[in-house]
């Protein structure tokens, strides 16, 4: 086994294999950039060294040399399925920990690896794969699959995934422009604007393999993961078993020749090392399932396997000590009738985003951490106090991953763990995440990959509740309270006769506070005033609204007040009343905001232009997202100070468009 080994990577997988590394006995090394010189990675592991970016071979070759490592892990993401680094650390002397260069390159491209898995006997979805196909070619090959019967068909870039420069096409009317648009994006996204077109599946589902190969020929499948809720292409929610095939014979049957599908393909060109197969499944018909693409690495989801999965009955598996102890030579230490499922596991993932913007990213500083834990729990993250959340890397901050003894525990138990999570001082999905996990569809495993787009706008996100107002003003109250107070150190709430009302402005509303915040009435937006009641008890905020009593978890960050409740985050900027209404006259003048903290990429107008309503005016970039903010209305532009390479905060001005009746 490795004396030492250099994780070539950042956030929660850096963290989760150093907790591997400690338990073995393993010298821990990582790799960080100056962005997380204070990264939670760079606090656990027993040596860290400064790279220029994680994605320089030389840089991360070069670390490991430096370190005296002998293995290298890449994670998941950055490096991971580049065979540059798997022959750059070969030309070394450090071991790889993954599968050989030419496995990573032969699975790496679409078309490549489409036809080396058929030829190994994997189904494949119906299409034309071959390299170079013109678009009269591509046109010709979508009506042959299924356009021309009124089937739908997929472009496909051969060069990537993510969802980008994928087209679903259900007329042969839009087939052209589809076809120069999926070969744009392919190109701006990939350098390669070569595509493939498949048979559309209807309400597919996305079940992948777990395959592991050693180096002495032998290789199993530890089962299947579903992982069909996804949006926009980026999965979601991950679980294993998969509710589609369950545990009946019908499914054991399914489950056991997806599972060797998977190891043919693996075996198909020499793999060694943690791999995962990833099928189209129809919802209707299990049976039916086609190979997608392989992923030469460690996946995201591998938690539900290691939870879900026993060996010879014995549960504790480590997917990541696995591959090490593959990677050093060592061959796989039991076979294919060893492995079974036991239980469900589940997992959920936590991103810095504002569903209630469209899934926006966000970004902060954490002010306040509880991650949850329990029976049950398990919460791999790369999240401290004081971290600081750019728009320099991937939003996904941390992974809840649940297990029971069956999938309703298992899911109940997991809403228990997100409704626990605080996390005050970025913005996250959590309160999504309970959101869709409630949903009858999820509960009841009738899913699709297309189903999280097809759901309504969470209620949830409609507004802030006047209870969490209250909570706001009331802790301002306390806050501003000195321990003995004389009439006049009451924050305004004293005058000769009885108390007189205090005035908030708090995101945009008015909230009127008339007592001491241990007994105050309390009116929101001018409507009839509440009895209401508030003590602090550390970071916890206990508050009586109306007879109803709530704990909240509280931070402050400047004139932000943070509230946290059952999964739910408020961010409350607090304004004094001629802050207010100046902004209020701002935004009337047409205020154009950044969505997003991050960096503009490119100014698309100047001062003094005529803009017409929708016209693009700045493009901010974060967390590998860009977003066009266009005019709000026809008008002049003024103010525009950024400049491309900025940092902007969410909600900052960029610049205010003036209607031209208006100058």
């Amino acid at each position: 086994m490795f004396e030492s080994v250099l994780i070539a990577n950042r956030g929660e997988i850096a963290c989760r294999i150093v907790r591997t590394l400690r338990r073995l006995g393993i010298r821990s090394v990582v790799t960080y950039t100056d962005a997380d010189a204070d990264a939670r990675h760079v606090r656990e592991a027993d040596a860290a060294l400064r790279v220029g970016s994680y994605l320089d071979v030389g840089d991360v070759v070069g670390a490991a040399v430096r370190a005296g490592a002998d293995a290298v892990h890449p994670g998941y993401g950055f490096l991971a399925e580049n065979p540059d680094l798997a022959r750059a650390c070969a030309d070394a002397g450090v071991v790889f920990v993954g599968p050989p260069p030419d496995a990573i390159t032969a699975m790496g491209d679409k078309i490549r690896a489409k036809r080396t898995v058929a030829a190994a006997g994997v189904p494949v979805v119906p299409g034309r794969d071959e390299a170079g196909l013109s678009d009269e070619e591509l046109a010709d090959a979508a009506m042959e699959v299924g356009l021309r019967d009124g089937a739908a068909v997929l472009l496909k870039p051969s060069a990537g995934g993510g969802g980008k420069g994928m087209r679903r096409v259900e007329d042969a009317a839009e087939l052209r422009d589809a076809i120069a648009a999926a070969r744009r994006e392919a190109r701006g996204a990939f350098g390669d604007d070569t595509l493939l077109v498949e048979r559309y599946i209807d309400r597919p589902r996305h079940i992948e393999i777990q395959v592991f190969a050693d180096m002495h020929g032998n290789a199993v499948h530890l089962g299947e993961r579903e992982c069909s809720l996804q949006r926009r292409h980026q999965k979601i929610v991950e679980e294993a078993p998969s509710p589609l095939l369950g545990t009946g014979p019908d499914g054991e049957r399914i489950r056991a020749a997806m599972g060797a599908s998977a190891v043919a393909a693996a075996r198909s060109v020499g793999y060694v090392g943690a791999g995962t197969v990833e099928y189209i499944v129809s919802a209707d018909r299990p049976d039916e399932y086609f190979f997608m693409e392989m992923n030469t690495r460690l996946q995201v989801e591998h938690p539900v396997t290691e939870g879900a999965v026993v060996i010879d009955g014995r549960p504790g598996l480590d997917l990541v000590e696995l591959q090490l102890r593959v990677a050093a030579g060592e061959p796989l230490p039991f076979g294919q009738d060893a492995v079974a499922f036991d239980g469900h596991a589940v997992e959920a993932r936590v991103y810095a985003e504002d569903p209630g913007r469209g899934f926006l990213p966000t970004g902060g500083r954490v002010l306040l951490l509880h991650e949850p834990y329990g029976l049950g729990i398990r919460v791999d993250s790369g999240l401290h106090e004081g971290a600081v959340v750019g728009g320099s890397y991937d939003p996904m901050l941390a992974k809840v991953i649940a297990r029971g003894p069956d999938r309703a525990s298992a899911l109940r138990t997991l809403d228990q763990a997100l409704a626990s999570y605080t996390l005050l001082g970025v913005g996250t999905n959590i309160a999504f995440l309970r959101s869709l996990l409630a949903d009858p569809d999820v509960a009841a495993g009738r899913l699709d990959t297309g189903l999280v787009e097809r759901r309504p706008a969470d209620p949830a996100d409609g507004g802030t509740p006047e209870d969490v107002l209250a909570a706001a003003a009331l802790e301002r109250m306390l806050a501003l309270e000195t321990p003995d107070p004389g009439p006049w150190d009451v924050p305004d709430g004293w005058r000769l006769g009885e108390p007189a009302w205090a005035t908030w402005r708090i995101a945009g509303r008015e909230v009127r506070v008339r007592g001491r915040a241990a007994r105050a009435e309390v009116s929101v937006d001018g409507g009839d005033p509440v009895r209401a009641a508030a003590r602090r008890d550390g970071v916890t905020l206990l508050v009586e609204h109306a007879g109803d009593r709530t704990r909240f978890t509280c931070a402050h960050d400047g004139d932000v007040c943070w509230l946290g409740r059952d999964g739910r985050v408020w961010s409350l900027k607090e304004t004094e009343p001629l802050a207010a209404r100046a902004t209020e006259t701002t935004a009337a003048a047409g205020a154009v905001r950044s969505p997003m903290p991050g960096t503009v990429a490119a100014v698309k107008a100047a001062d003094g232009d005529e803009v017409a309503a929708g016209q693009p005016l700045v493009i901010v970039e974060a967390m590998k997202m860009e977003h066009t903010v266009t005019a709000p209305v026809d008008g002049v532009v003024g103010g525009l100070t950024v400049q491309p390479g900025a940092q902007v905060a969410l909600d900052e001005v960029l610049a205010v468009v003036t209607p031209k009746g208006d100058l």
